[in-house]
């Protein structure tokens, strides 16, 4: 089994079922997750930020760090590897955290969920279920032949989505 790593601003997508795609020490970011049982594809972005008007360069060098571009390029991958209509796929939402702001002065995590589900709705989806918000940190894993996602978080059991 291969271990595909997501890192910060990642978009990784397989094919292959004895693959499994991870990412670490999810705090604000959000893993976006999406999974298409018929064809056995599984996609992951790791988001950090919600809008790539703030750094335009980077979203061209990395489309999955910002909601925005990280959506419409996984979408554009996933039809490309021959998704044809939004019927074929589901989505799931990890992370978002409220990790160092305490006051909720910048609710970086929480604007980055909302911008996520913005940009789903845009193409008409939307995530069929979230583990999102709170103080913790989460480690998510989704296994390309079945779709499973797992979360791993600090003191806590394992979580399946």
């Amino acid at each position: 089994m291969a271990q595909l790593i997501c890192g910060v601003g990642d978009i990784v997508i397989s094919n292959r079922p004895e693959d499994s795609i991870k990412t670490f020490a999810l705090g604000s970011c959000v893993a976006v997750i999406f999974y298409a049982p018929e064809l056995k594809i599984a996609g992951m972005a790791h988001v950090a930020l919600p809008d790539s008007t703030v750094n335009v360069r980077k979203a061209e060098q990395k489309p999955g760090y910002f909601a925005d571009t990280a959506i419409s390029h996984l979408i554009r991958k996933l039809k490309g590897m021959g998704i044809k209509k939004n019927g074929q796929i589901w989505i799931k939402l990890a992370g978002g955290a409220n990790m160092l702001d305490r006051n909720g002065q910048f609710s970086i995590g929480k604007r980055n969920v909302l911008a996520i589900r913005k940009h789903l709705w845009r193409f008409k989806l939307g995530a069929i279920a979230e583990d999102v918000g709170f103080n913790y940190s989460r480690t998510v894993s989704v296994c390309v032949n079945n779709g499973k996602i797992v979360i791993t978080s600090p003191g806590r059991s394992p979580k399946v989505l």
